[in-house]
C-alpha cells in the first residue's frame, strides 16, 4: 500500500480525561474502499477515537491524518473542507425531529452549497432512494419511522454530499434481524458501487463476519488485536478472545461458516482486492 491508498492514519494516539486514560499510543491506518471496523467493551474508547477522527475532540498526544491532512492545529478551511468530504451516521440518527426525512437529507446541500432549492430536493430523493427508502418516507418525520428506517435515513443524510469517507456509528443496534441484515446490504452495495472508504463502530458480529475487510480490537487503551474476522478468531489474547468465545461470538461464525459453504463465490474481500 502507498500513502495514496491511506485515509486514516494514526500515530501513537492517547486520550485521558483526568487520571483517567482512555488511549494508549493507537497506531493504524484505513485504506482506501476498505471497510475497517472498531470493537471493544464498554469504556474501551471507541466512541471517543470516531470522535477525535471527526473533529469533535482532541487526543492528547499522537496525530491523526484523514484524508491526507493532519487534524491537529487544522485551520477552519480545511476542517470545513474534510468535513465536505466525509459523511457521519450518528449511533441514533441525529435526525432533526422538526423536519422531515427529505428536508434531514436536504440539509447538508444547503449548508455547503449554492444549488437550488429544486435540485437539492432531488437531490434527496435520489440518496433516499439508494438507501432504499421510498419517495413517501420523504414527507415523513423522523419520529415516525421505524428503527431500520431510521437508520438508513440516516446514512442517506450522511450520504448527501457523495462522500469519500463514511463513518457508521453503531449502524445496527436495536434492528431486528431481518432490518440488520438490510443494513449489512446497503453497507456493502456503497462500498462496492462508489468505493467509499468506511469506518464503523459495532457490537453486531453477523455484521463484522458479513462485510468487515479488518477490524481492530480495543481493550485496556491499546489496540489489542488488528487483521480479519478470521484471522482475529484465531488469536487466544483474552481481550480478543472473548468476542469469539461466547454464544453470539460463536453462532455468527458458524453462520459465516454456513453461508460459505452455500454459496463459495461469497467471501468477505481482503483490501487488496477491492476496486479502486
Amino acid at each position: 500500500m502507498t500513502a495514496a491508498d491511506t485515509v486514516i492514519q494514526l500515530d501513537r494516539v492517547s486520550t485521558r480525561f483526568g487520571e483517567h486514560i482512555v488511549h494508549k499510543d493507537i497506531s493504524f491506518a484505513v485504506q482506501r474502499a476498505e471497510i475497517f471496523a472498531l470493537i471493544g467493551g464498554s469504556g474501551s474508547g471507541k466512541s471517543t477515537l470516531l470522535r477525535e477522527m471527526i473533529l469533535l475532540q482532541q487526543p492528547n498526544a499522537g496525530s491523526i491524518s484523514v484524508l491526507g491532512l493532519a487534524l491537529r492545529d487544522i485551520s477552519d478551511a480545511d476542517a470545513l473542507s474534510l468535513r465536505r468530504r466525509w459523511g457521519v451516521m450518528f449511533q441514533h440518527g441525529g435526525l432533526f425531529g422538526s423536519l422531515t426525512v427529505l428536508e434531514n437529507i436536504g440539509l447538508p446541500l444547503r449548508e455547503h452549497t449554492d444549488l437550488d432549492d429544486a435540485l437539492i430536493d432531488e437531490i434527496a430523493g435520489w440518496k433516499l432512494h439508494l438507501a432504499g427508502l421510498s419517495p413517501q418516507v420523504g414527507a415523513q418525520y423522523p419520529t415516525e419511522l421505524s428503527g431500520g428506517m431510521l437508520k438508513r435515513a440516516s446514512l442517506a443524510r450522511a450520504l448527501a454530499l457523495d462522500p469519500e469517507l463514511l463513518f457508521l456509528d453503531e449502524p445496527t443496534a436495536g434492528l431486528d434481524p431481518v432490518s440488520a441484515a438490510g443494513v449489512d446490504e446497503l453497507v456493502l452495495k456503497l462500498r462496492d458501487l462508489f468505493g467509499l472508504s468506511i469506518v464503523m463502530i459495532t457490537h453486531d458480529m453477523d455484521l463484522l463476519w458479513r462485510v468487515a475487510d479488518r477490524v481492530a480490537v480495543l481493550a485496556e487503551g491499546r489496540v489489542a488485536g488488528l487483521g480479519t474476522m478470521s484471522e482475529l478468531a484465531a488469536l487466544q489474547a483474552p481481550a480478543v478472545h472473548q468476542f469469539f468465545a461466547g454464544p453470539r461470538g460463536q453462532r455468527a461464525q458458524q453462520q459465516q461458516q454456513r453461508q460459505r459453504q452455500l454459496q463459495p463465490e461469497f467471501h468477505t474481500r481482503s483490501p487488496s482486492s477491492k476496486p479502486r
